[in-house]
């Protein structure tokens, strides 16, 4: 079992920044896919940014590439998500998310473990 805890979130300006931060504890390693996931009340959850094992392999949606930047530390077994220039549609809960594989996947069905999600406010 892995264990993950997000923090970081909070409330923010349009054109702000913010860093999410995603502990790992368990049976962790350097063997898991890592993402990072939206949802927004009364929608789907939805792939925002994933990195494979090592951290060296990433992906974003459209929607946030050139403004946000995923990083993992596997000595820390921390997650990160940095995000700049954020805009009032970027507000949502932010999930981490694990999964028992080398290579991330923007499909939320297809990971294994996921944090409690910590709620990014960006006013206008």
């Amino acid at each position: 079992q892995v264990q993950l805890v997000e923090s970081g979130g909070g409330l923010v300006q349009a054109g702000g920044s913010l860093r999410l931060s995603c502990a790992a504890s368990g049976r962790t390693g350097s063997s898991y896919a890592m993402g990072w996931f939206l949802q927004a009340p009364g929608k789907e959850r939805e792939f925002v940014a994933g990195c494979t094992w090592n951290g060296v392999i990433l992906g974003y949606a459209e929607s946030v590439k050139g403004r946000f930047t995923i990083s993992r530390d596997n000595v820390e077994n921390t997650l990160y998500l940095q995000m700049n220039s954020l805009k009032p549609e970027d507000t949502a809960v932010y999930y981490c998310a694990a999964r028992n594989n080398l290579f991330y996947s923007g499909n939320s069905y297809d990971y294994n473990y996921w944090g409690q999600g910590t709620q990014v406010t960006v006013s206008s």
